[in-house]
């Protein structure tokens, strides 16, 4: 059995790791697309709106319903990539032990 001591300062690095790993979430930015490239969406790593494009072929009258869909589906694409990115940077830091976690969620 490890000795207190040593205990201590293995959880004192998984902190450190765990900090570090939250800095590059919060860096981490993830663009998603929707209609070919037409509409797309960027967020940053807590899940904020950073840009929004869409093609102007797209604000043509009558296009309103078509357009927010493609809005929505670009937003989830790219909280998708996020998602996906901030789980790789949470692996990362703590060497897999999160996966191992029944119901770990990345915080947002």
């Amino acid at each position: 059995m490890k000795d207190l001591s040593e205990i201590m300062r293995q959880a004192q690095q998984m902190q450190a790791r765990l900090a570090e790993a939250q800095q590059k979430m919060e860096a981490i930015q993830a663009e998603g697309t929707a209609g070919a490239g037409l509409v797309r969406v960027r967020l940053r790593g807590k899940g904020e709106l950073d840009a929004l494009s869409i093609d102007p072929s797209l604000m043509a009258p009558g296009e309103a319903e078509i357009l927010e869909d493609l809005i929505k589906a670009a937003h989830a694409d790219a909280r998708r990539r996020l998602e996906e990115a901030a789980s790789e940077a949470m692996r990362e830091a703590t060497g897999g032990l999160a996966g191992m976690m029944p119901g770990f969620k990345l915080p947002f």
